[in-house]
């Protein structure tokens, strides 16, 4: 059973997070249902830092031994950070979706676009709804 969703982050309909640090930077990752429909976690591919990305672009790949997936930026930026210790345990995605399995920090290009995200309570009712 997915772990409730952290009500701290805006999520996006493509089952990415957002955590805004209030500096005009933002940590991403994938969230604990997406993790969980992925099943084991076994590779991931990250970006190199400097990249700028638009939102809705590919930003890294997630491997599990049931299918490729790519992560999507949901919101535009730079990236500025990305999370090496998954080159060496990509399971920690599996393991804490919402904290040490993040995958990316950006500088974002327009904090507006934050406002397009879902809600804890919104991205609940899709889940809800895709399920069905």
């Amino acid at each position: 059973m997915s772990k409730p969703n952290p009500t701290d982050r805006l999520y996006s309909r493509d089952h990415e997070w957002v955590k805004d640090n209030g500096d005009g930077t933002a940590i991403i990752g994938i969230t604990d249902h997406a993790q969980e429909m992925l099943t084991d976690i076994v590779f991931v591919e990250l970006p190199e830092i400097g990249k700028k990305v638009a939102k809705s672009d590919p930003v890294a790949v997630v491997e599990s031994v049931k299918s490729v997936s790519d992560v999507y930026a949901p919101v535009g930026g730079e990236i500025i950070d990305v999370n090496k210790k998954l080159e060496e345990t990509p399971e920690l995605i599996n393991q804490d979706a919402f904290g040490e399995g993040w995958i990316v920090k950006m500088r974002l290009a327009d904090t507006g676009e934050l406002k397009t995200l879902l809600s804890a309570a919104d991205y609940e009712q899709l889940v809800k709804e895709e399920k069905h």
